[in-house]
């Protein structure tokens, strides 16, 4: 041990250890369990374990209505970041329980694995339930600043209260002579709990748009509070899944719309009982559009599992079997594998099951052996009998599976030949025209500045920490790389100097590629990978580009967290010698404000080839100041369908969107 102190008569100081005995173990008890280990319940102590408690109230409610009690579910999203959910179902059962000697509101809202749903499968009150642990409603009440709870059931109106996860007072019981009942349930996720708790408005969007989609004829509402006044979204499908897919897939189909129902029942193992299995499926082929989307008991799969096996293998199996048993495979083509089924597959999978395995509380993939297996049975029977019956439509798509499957070969064969010019050293990003490194061996505190032109990148330049930041300039507009053909795409010098630079190589999601491809995590030359481009239209398209290219290129650099947006401030506010920068509307209007009426010169800020050093350090690279946001996979999903639809081949939908959402935009357009 190295002692670091001077002198003869210094003795380095050594810390007891700890004895570690049978009185060290210690029980989390009450709301602890959840307080103190959020991310145990919800997944994570972040926005993501928000969203999802919140997830486990509205389950609540959709269990109740697609047992056909109420049709009507709200929520309600208020300023101050409280939630409100209310159903038109039966009511929570709050009153006394005789078999467990306890009011049933203190076993619901105040004890971890207590609900009604523990016997699906013997003809329980929910058959298909989402919520099945028990966990989902005393979990978000202990990980609330307060809830509320209001209870119309029996005649009577019930009302609780708690705070910091523990009831205030009693249950407050009176008559109530009106007809509705149902369950009325607000709270405020507890920043003490949560790391963030600011749930974005589109994290709702999505929620209850994908809940109307698997529980038909269940009215989906939700209130968003702006000031004084609540903006209302509605979202309905009267048939479901089959809705959702023709809205998807428009006029685009090259094959009929299908939507598949069947049964089975079955066991995961020997030894367990027999549970029930409901398979719906909504599908067509497009060469325009592809979808695939899972659900299980109304939870939106985000990692598929069981179903997304059996689809893989299915379809698979039964296109190869049409395919050779035809003669459409020529002597020089390889066998077809999923993406090439997947590139031309709009499928919607919606199914329910009285015993459902999740890999984990948050239910984004369910793997039951059972589920897997019948409904790969499933799939390969109704592709036999729908090729059989339609042949013109087995043609059709065989074919373009054929088309796919070729254009695959010819771009991994474009990949295998261009290896040498991505495998390149770890020294090649020195080569690279216009390239600025950093000092830094030391790739955990190295980042690399992705930005816009030549004037960003002098801006840049001289702004940044030398030791660490590093800048390469995009020269131009980037390729579209959302659907271009690798060999186009590697043509790019912008992207080749782009991947030369990040050191790590390339994806692919074919397996027999994965050997001759260079992408390696381990060769990233950077801890954060910073995209930074000017605050206007041609910066967010630019952006945006580069999104898709990095999610079409390197989505795990996306998926790790590696890649970043540096937000550019949009005003620029000076009052009594300060200057103050504002990054939304919003944020100028709260400075404004704060001046208390002070004079101010209010200008909109230039673009980053125009700012001077310091402003750029503070604004957009000084680690202590600026504003990163970390990309998530569905941004960058959600970005190059967007960019799909504006720039790809969908001109329908493209005018459809303009004619729907285009007056958000005049402001923008330029009519002189």
């Amino acid at each position: 041990m190295r002692n670091n102190q001077s002198g003869d008569n210094s003795m380095a100081k050594v810390k007891k250890r700890e004895e570690y005995g049978d009185d060290s173990i210690e029980m989390l008890k009450g709301a602890d369990r959840v307080r103190k280990k959020p991310s145990v319940i919800f997944g994570s102590n972040g926005i993501e374990g928000c969203e999802h408690s919140v997830f486990e109230i509205i389950s609540n409610s959709v269990d109740e209505a697609r047992e056909g009690f109420g049709n009507t579910i709200t929520v309600t999203r208020f300023e101050d970041k409280s939630i409100e959910v209310q159903d038109y179902g039966r009511g929570i059962p709050v009153e006394f329980n005789r078999r467990e000697n306890e009011y049933n509101w203190k076993l619901l809202f105040c004890e971890l694995y207590a609900g009604g749903k523990y016997n699906t499968n013997d003809g329980g009150s929910y058959e298909y339930s989402l919520g099945t642990n028990g966990l989902g409603l005393c979990a978000t009440q202990y990980a609330s600043e307060y809830m509320e709870a209001e209870v119309h059931s029996n005649g009577y109106c019930y009302h609780l209260q708690f705070k910091n996860g523990e009831p205030v007072g009693d249950m407050i019981k009176e008559p109530y002579s009106k007809k509705d009942t149902g369950t009325r349930i607000k709270w405020r996720p507890d920043l003490k709990v949560f790391t963030d708790i600011d749930i974005p408005l589109e994290y709702f969007q999505d929620v209850m748009r994908r809940q109307s989609i698997v529980n038909a004829g269940i009215k989906f509402v939700l209130r968003n509070q702006n000031g004084s006044k609540f903006e209302t979204f509605e979202y309905f499908y009267e048939n479901g899944i089959t809705d959702h897919l023709k809205e998807v897939v428009g006029n685009n189909a090259i094959s009929s719309v299908c939507t598949w129902s069947g049964e089975r029942v079955g066991r995961d193992r020997a030894d367990q009982p027999e549970y029930k299995l409901k398979i719906n499926a909504a599908l067509c082929f497009s060469n325009k559009v592809q979808l695939k989307e899972y659900y299980h008991n109304s939870s939106y799969l985000e990692y598929g599992g069981a179903p997304d096996k059996a689809v893989r293998s299915a379809f698979v199996s039964q296109i190869d079997a049409y395919i050779k048993k035809n003669g459409k495979y020529l002597k020089s083509d390889s066998k077809i594998n999923f993406q090439d089924v997947e590139d031309c597959l709009v499928l919607i999978v919606s199914s329910f099951s009285t015993v459902a395995a999740y890999e984990n509380q948050t239910k984004k993939s369910v793997t039951n052996k059972f589920i897997q297996e019948a409904t790969t049975e499933f799939f390969k029977h109704q592709l036999e009998i729908y090729f059989i019956e339609n042949k013109l439509d087995a043609d059709k798509i065989c074919d373009q599976v054929l088309v796919n499957m070729r254009a695959r070969i010819r771009a991994e064969t474009t990949k295998l030949n261009i290896k040498s010019k991505l495998q390149s050293s770890n020294d090649m990003g020195s080569r690279v025209q216009k390239f600025v490194d950093c000092r830094s061996k030391d790739v955990a505190e190295r980042e690399l500045f992705i930005v816009e032109g030549d004037s960003a990148l002098g801006a840049c330049k001289q702004a940044r920490d030398s030791s660490f930041q590093a800048i390469i300039p995009v020269r131009g507009k980037i390729l579209n790389c959302l659907k271009a053909e690798y060999n186009k795409i590697f043509a790019n010098d912008i992207i080749t100097d782009l991947i030369k630079v990040l050191g790590c190589g390339v994806e692919t999601k074919s397996k027999a590629m994965k050997d001759m491809v260079a992408f390696n995590i381990d060769q990233l030359r950077w801890n954060k990978v910073i995209i930074c481009t000017d605050a206007d239209v041609d910066g967010f398209q630019i952006r945006t580009l580069i999104l898709t290219m990095l999610y079409r290129l390197v989505p795990t650099l996306i998926r790790e967290g590696y890649v970043y947006i540096a937000e550019s401030p949009l005003y620029e506010i000076e009052s009594k010698g300060k200057t103050y920068f504002a990054y939304s509307d919003r944020e100028k209007a709260e400075i404004i404000d704060s001046l208390n009426g002070a004079k101010a010169s209010i200008s909109r800020s230039k673009g980053l080839g125009e700012n001077d050093p310091d402003m750029m350090w503070m604004t957009t690279m000084n680690p202590e100041t600026r504003r990163l946001i970390r990309v998530m996979p569905e941004d960058a999903e959600l970005m190059a369908r967007s960019f799909d639809l504006l720039l790809g081949d969908d001109l329908a939908g493209r005018k459809e969107h303009i004619a729907l959402e285009g007056h958000k935009y005049l402001d923008m357009a330029d009519l002189s």
